[in-house]
């Protein structure tokens, strides 16, 4: 953010208006648009030579304006990227689609069509279609627009205010009737129509369709919305709040919600801003609802009042792949710099192959989220079960995967041409929570999964804690009861013998032999082999006797563990993960109290907390994110 920013460069644009036949009044009534007759879009901020902005006051066009700055929109003086404008969808639109930009630029010398939907407001019972239902293929399709029944086919979205959607090329689409958008979209003009009702033109002609050209581009697998918008950030001040709508590869986009003042500077991208209601002044100059301002890369901007924005610029986010890598299945994500997933891919784990044909699965996965996406990746980060030596970048055992000195570095390097990085599966997940979880407030923390085993990794001032050539932290290997059950390593009296899931399974089933009454038996359908965690902290919550026993001697057990950590590394925070957790106040409150009595100097010198992982099952596609951007 960048305060004082009054006076400094910025124009103000006005629109070109269309007319076209399923146009309505709103325009008029919300933004003050003048025309005869309706409006049915108001081209707020273009370039495009089907309707050319122009600099309020001046015959100047906005592309004339760009070609006489040259770094106006970006650093590298790259061409305006979006073509921004309002709809208001009176009747419903044509049902459509857009190309991407191979096919577009090679049959219609424009760009493709990636476009974003702000919903400003909408009728009761409007709403928009995008993509399909369900899979389809051409032939169903083409059979249900011959005979007019192609809305059967497409996804009903019902809106509201402030709702937000990303349109991929290739998706149909059409924006139902009694819906006022906002849309922000790739500098283009190319549609393809599919069905529009019968209507003609002004002409008195049935509107051209272009069916063939539609098939081609259309995308006939079921709608999957990847618009990922986020949470509201509060602005310092209590001055309103801010939120990130959607980020592709040709723009990103962000709502303001103001009251009082926001200051901003990018140097890397321009800023368009459209107010889509509210009024005040923006660097000393007053706006109302519906004006568009144009912010040069590099120059800043401060608004004042109460209103509400679209801020628009080039997509300049980082982003990084992020690889979980497991027994039974791989799941590889796309992560941004701010934390947030943007598209995710899984594939199973096959067995009985070699490590190179498994390698080869994680760099397709990674390879088709780029070419779905268009996203740049500037790393790419695995997490993976084992003893790693992470300066080597090989795979020195793991039992999960059967693998023994596989160079899983160079393999990735060599198919994806990008900087890979590894670590154990424990240490990513702990970065994950460290980074974008439930650690994020502390600068160290120790992580315990809860799992088939107890899985460990630790992170200090940001930094993972990798031991010898980066091969990790077994804590669930730390003997608790000299001479006690054997563990799976080998030794007896491990952490993970007495703390793990499993290991709550078998106590519980142990001890429901001695309790034939117990409301275990129940809850499992008389069979013991059926207990699993949830069961056992059900039966507790109603009081039964022997799941009390079982649970009170389990957390003894983990908060020995924990104890022995804490007075180990003195962490700020103690992350527990694992689905024992979900427990929630029945689990966590005896352990925070046995914690809390037994460790070194009490709690008066500087209080550990334990917290709960939030980011549950893609942990770790965050947390091998973060070790790619960690670098």
């Amino acid at each position: 953010m960048y305060a004082g920013a009054e006076g400094e460069k910025m124009i103000k644009l006005q629109p070109v208006l269309k007319d076209y036949l399923w146009g309505g009044e709103k325009l008029k009534s919300l933004f003050g648009r003048k025309k005869d007759g309706i409006i049915a879009e108001s081209w707020e901020v273009s370039v495009h030579k089907d309707g050319e902005s122009t600099i309020s006051g001046t015959d100047k066009t906005f592309a004339e304006y760009l070609k006489e700055n040259k770094n106006a929109v970006d650093v590298n003086g790259g061409e305006f990227p979006v073509l921004i404008k309002y709809i208001d969808a009176a009747k419903k639109l044509s049902v459509q689609v857009h190309p991407n930009d191979e096919y577009a630029q090679k049959y219609e010398h424009d760009n493709g069509k990636t476009e974003m939907w702000y919903i400003i407001s909408a009728d009761d019972g409007a709403g928009i279609y995008c993509g399909f239902k369900r899979d389809t293929d051409k032939e169903e399709f083409l059979a249900k627009v011959k005979d007019g029944t192609v809305e059967e086919l497409l996804n009903f979205i019902p809106v509201k205010a402030g709702d937000c959607y990303l349109i991929k090329a290739g998706t149909v689409h059409a924006i139902g009737a009694g819906c006022v958008i906002c849309e922000i979209q790739q500098n283009s003009n190319v549609t393809y129509r599919v069905y529009d009702y019968n209507r003609r033109g002004a002409d008195g002609k049935l509107r051209p369709l272009h069916v063939e050209k539609a098939v081609d581009v259309i995308n006939f697998k079921a709608f999957k919305d990847e618009t990922n918008s986020g949470e509201y950030e509060k602005l310092s001040g209590n001055n309103g709040e801010i939120r990130n709508l959607t980020a592709c590869k040709y723009f990103r986009t962000r709502e303001l919600k103001l009251n009082g003042k926001y200051a901003e500077k990018n140097d890397k991208t321009f800023t368009a801003i459209d107010f889509v209601s509210g009024s005040g002044e923006i660097n000393g100059e007053k706006f109302v609802s519906g004006d568009s301002f144009f912010i040069p890369c590099g120059e800043a901007f401060t608004v004042n009042g109460n209103a509400m924005a679209i801020l628009t610029t080039e997509n300049t986010l980082k982003y990084y792949a992020g690889i979980d890598l497991g027994g039974t299945g791989i799941k590889c994500g796309i992560v941004d710099e701010n934390g947030k997933i943007v598209a995710i891919k899984k594939c199973p784990t096959k067995k009985g192959v070699e490590a190179k044909e498994i390698l080869l699965d994680m760099a397709n996965l990674v390879k088709d989220l780029q070419k779905e996406t268009g996203l740049t990746l500037e790393g790419v980060g695995v997490g993976c079960p084992g003893l790693i030596d992470t300066e080597k970048g090989n795979v020195v055992y793991s039992n999960n995967l059967a693998w023994k000195n596989v160079p899983l570095i160079k393999t990735l390097k060599e198919e994806l041409n990008l900087p890979v990085y590894v670590t154990n599966d424990a240490n990513a997940a702990a970065l994950g929570e460290y980074y974008f979880g439930a650690g994020k407030k502390y600068k160290s923390l120790v992580m315990l999964t809860l799992g088939t085993g107890v899985g460990s990794g630790i992170v200090f001032n940001g930094k993972l804690f990798e031991g010898n050539l980066g091969a990790g932290v077994e804590l669930g290997h730390e003997v608790i009861k000299i001479g006690g059950e054997k563990c799976t390593c080998g030794r007896k009296g491990c952490l993970e013998a007495y703390a793990s899931a499993t290991a709550l399974i078998r106590q519980a089933q142990k001890a429901m032999d001695g309790d034939k009454e117990s409301l275990l038996w129940k809850l499992s359908d008389g069979n013991k082999e059926n207990v699993n965690g949830k069961i056992v902290f059900d039966a507790l919550r109603e009081d039964d006797k022997t799941a009390g026993k079982v649970v009170k001697k389990y957390t003894e057990y983990l908060a020995a563990g924990v104890t022995n950590v804490i007075n180990a590394f003195h962490p700020q925070a103690i992350v527990l993960g694992g689905g024992i957790c979900a427990a929630g106040d029945v689990f966590l409150t005896p352990l925070k109290r046995k914690v809390n009595r037994q460790i070194y100097g009490g709690t008066k010198f500087a209080p550990v907390e334990i917290v709960v992982a939030s980011l549950g099952n893609d942990a770790g596609i965050y947390g091998a994110a973060a070790l790619a951007f960690d670098k």
